[in-house]
């Protein structure tokens, strides 16, 4: 993908795209020879990379919720909330921890999980994170990333499709595609 694929200053993303990027992502940590021990994926954006890659590289996934876009529908950046647990199916955070998000926008979540896990995960040893996009104006730089973004374009993606449908508008849309 390139700014090409942008239209003013949007980057429209489909489902075919979105799981090849995924995969891209998964074999450039793979190619980094880089061994973890769990997968931490911030949701909500990175609940499908890092559902994905838990499954390639067959290690636990973990989640971490955390928020800053609310207001106007998702499109603006707020104050950044981060959960108070992390939640699991067994055990604690530990180990080598791989943080997979879709994208890095500003750098203030990326670089605020990782204080988080440095001082409530004393048993972590090592982060490294995954990100699919990474935006020129981020203060971070991730250690993988798929598409290096120079502007700051707004990156749609597929699954946004879901967040102004409301049950009554898809039972509508269902039955209109079903007869």
């Amino acid at each position: 993908m390139s700014l090409s694929d942008t239209t003013d200053g949007h980057l429209w993303v489909s489902w075919d795209e979105y799981h090849r990027l995924i995969e891209k992502l998964a074999l450039r940590v793979y190619e980094s020879g880089w061994e973890f021990d769990q997968i931490l994926c911030l949701a909500r954006g990175g609940l499908r990379p890092g559902d994905v890659l838990s499954r390639i590289f067959n290690v636990p996934l973990a989640i971490l919720s955390t928020s800053s876009y609310r207001a106007e529908s998702g499109t603006q950046q707020g104050v950044l909330d981060i959960a108070k647990h992390i939640t699991m199916t067994s055990g604690s955070l530990a180990g080598r921890v791989l943080v997979v998000d879709d994208l890095v926008d500003t750098g203030v979540t990326l670089q605020a999980v990782t204080a988080h896990l440095t001082e409530h995960f004393r048993a972590v040893t090592e982060v490294k994170s995954a990100v699919i996009w990474q935006k020129a104006a981020s203060s971070i730089v991730p250690d993988y990333a798929i598409e290096y973004l120079v502007g700051n374009p707004w990156i749609h993606q597929p699954f946004e499709d879901y967040d102004g449908l409301r049950p009554d508008q898809l039972l509508m849309r269902v039955q209109k595609h079903h007869g």
